[in-house]
């Protein structure tokens, strides 16, 4: 028999298991206030929640968010940490890839993202282009995000390469999430978007990576499309907390580009991917009921009429 998401069961009208008696790893307690997700703290999460939640061993969910009104229902949904992030060339702006995304757009989305919430961590990307000539550039782009914006930390690509500048930025106040393995950015120089970390060489330069960044003071660490036994190697290596993306279950958190996770990104999207909704067809299914309505003269209604 096939089980059911919370995302179908709501759809069909069926109860719900909440989420804190529901059982499997990585839930949160009822009598832990503290957790990331599930926990009853209204305040905005900071880096010190992460690291907390790290030692006591808590899994973490992270979604991508581009706008207020999406943003404001994950975090009304309880999601601690919303990312938002250059994938919104390939989901949100019509670009083929992420390289494209300016300091301009990300800041402009991300001041959205932190107006449509309350409590989650807002981490915003630096886009390609805003830290490369080193650190002195990242932190004037980075204070950018800060000040403009308002997010709560930034993230940005690379692993040994760009441990100098995750250094200045903490130094100078900003948390920073790192993000090793497949790096988007980085499309052209890897033809694609290819398994990072495969072979004893590749797997070493990974986890040097991840130590690299974790030594320069990153909060956090994305592992994106890594072999999950890399991955869970990175994630017993490292003090900060692992964020998975295609790296398997042994990460401390997970993320999803939220297109993606609801089904509203249209043709094949990546292995990794779960999709919990059918959001493209629903709201296809919408647009051709009122167009109809429309046309055969049954909207607006009385009901929906000013006399």
């Amino acid at each position: 028999m096939t089980q059911l998401s919370p995302a179908q069961k709501r759809a069909a009208g069926a109860a719900v298991e909440p989420a804190d008696k529901a059982a499997g790893p990585g839930r949160p307690a009822k009598d832990n206030p503290k957790a990331l997700y599930g926990g009853t703290a209204s305040r905005r999460l900071t880096v010190r929640d992460i690291a907390a939640a790290k030692e006591r061993g808590e899994k973490w969910p992270m979604l991508t968010a581009y706008d207020a009104m999406t943003a404001s229902v994950f975090d009304e949904s309880g999601i601690p940490v919303l990312l938002v992030g250059d994938s919104m060339g390939n989901c949100h702006l019509g670009y083929e890839s992420t390289v494209p995304v300016t300091l301009d757009e990300i800041t402009m989305l991300s001041a959205a993202v932190v107006r449509g919430t309350k409590r989650a961590l807002v981490v915003a990307d630096l886009p390609f282009g805003s830290y490369q000539e080193g650190p002195v550039q990242a932190l004037r782009s980075a204070t950018r995000l800060v000040k403009e914006a308002g997010v709560g930390a930034v993230k940005l690509e690379g692993g040994e390469r760009s441990a100098h500048q995750v250094e200045l930025l903490v130094s100078s106040g900003i948390p920073v999430m790192a993000h090793v393995g497949l790096t988007p950015q980085s499309v052209h120089a890897f033809g694609g978007y290819p398994v990072q970390g495969r072979g004893e060489e590749a797997a070493q330069q990974l986890l040097r990576d991840a130590k690299a960044v974790q030594d320069a003071g990153a909060f956090a660490v994305v592992l994106e499309a890594v072999p999950a036994e890399l991955a869970a190697e990175v994630t017993r290596s490292l003090h900060i907390p692992t964020v998975g993306i295609g790296a398997g279950v042994e990460c401390d958190a997970q993320v999803l580009v939220w297109t993606d996770m609801a089904g509203f990104t249209a043709g094949r999207v990546p292995r990794f991917v779960k999709q919990y909704l059918r959001l493209r067809e629903l709201l296809g299914d919408a647009a051709r009921e009122f167009a109809e309505d429309v046309v055969g003269g049954a909207f607006p209604a009385e009901e929906h009429t000013f006399h």
